[in-house]
């Protein structure tokens, strides 16, 4: 199995592992905060839903969501429900998405979408994309998970992700990545030296993300700030 088919696959592995987490979460757990500033868990756990439908409407060629006001009140609406609504919600977005993306033909696949701020790539991507959120909104919700817990498979593709997002952007400095394994990734404004910074995949997909502050990783300087994903 490959393309589409096995990204779909892993995705709703990572999906069923986070329901699987949430199994114990009650309402007043909910309602604590996440690691995400300004958000509760509620708030982490709408996003992930309302991430899913916006990502139907993007299959099936429709903006991704009305405006960000609207997205932004859909969250707020939806983080304060008790957990079993969230958890359903949850599911039940996972499969329309789920049932939206097996029903893509080869040519749909191979079509150019339109994500948020116009951002545009291939159909393709779009199961990596959620993958993105799963893993890394799992670690937001503070429930046990870390960068420490990702997979093999995601942290090599999250890398490569990460570093082309922010290839090129004026706001970081140059930079060479070298993960202890000898690969190694250019990423930031192309003119200058890079800053070299050493450490694990985990380790560097945890500061790219900004998910961690930089703990594990080695360089000769300061690290630098990175912009929000």
């Amino acid at each position: 199995m490959t393309g589409p088919a096995a990204d779909l696959a892993t995705l709703q592995d990572a999906t069923d592992r986070l329901l699987a987490s949430l199994d114990d979460l009650d309402d007043a757990g909910v309602a604590q905060p996440s690691r995400l500033p300004g958000w509760s868990r509620g708030h982490v756990l709408a996003h992930l839903a309302r991430n899913a439908d916006a990502l139907v409407n993007v299959l099936r060629g429709r903006l991704m969501y009305p405006s960000e006001a609207a997205r932004d009140a859909d969250i707020e609406r939806d983080a304060h429900r008790p957990a079993d609504v969230h958890r359903a919600d949850l599911r039940d977005s996972a499969d329309r998405l789920a049932a939206t993306a097996a029903a893509l033909t080869d040519e749909q696949w191979r079509a150019t979408v339109t994500l948020r701020n116009g951002v545009t790539d291939r159909a393709t991507t779009i199961p990596f994309r959620r993958w993105v959120e799963i893993e890394l909104h799992h670690i937001d919700l503070d429930i046990g998970r870390t960068v420490a817990d990702l997979p093999g498979a995601f942290l090599d593709r999250a890398l490569e992700y990460l570093t082309e997002r922010f290839a090129g952007h004026p706001g970081v400095v140059p930079l060479e990545l070298r993960a202890e394994d000898g690969r190694h990734w250019r990423t930031g404004r192309p003119e200058g030296e890079p800053q070299v910074i050493t450490g694990t995949p985990a380790a560097l997909v945890g500061w790219l993300s900004g998910r961690t502050s930089g703990s594990g990783l080695a360089t000769g300087d300061s690290l630098p700030g990175l912009p929000a994903l």
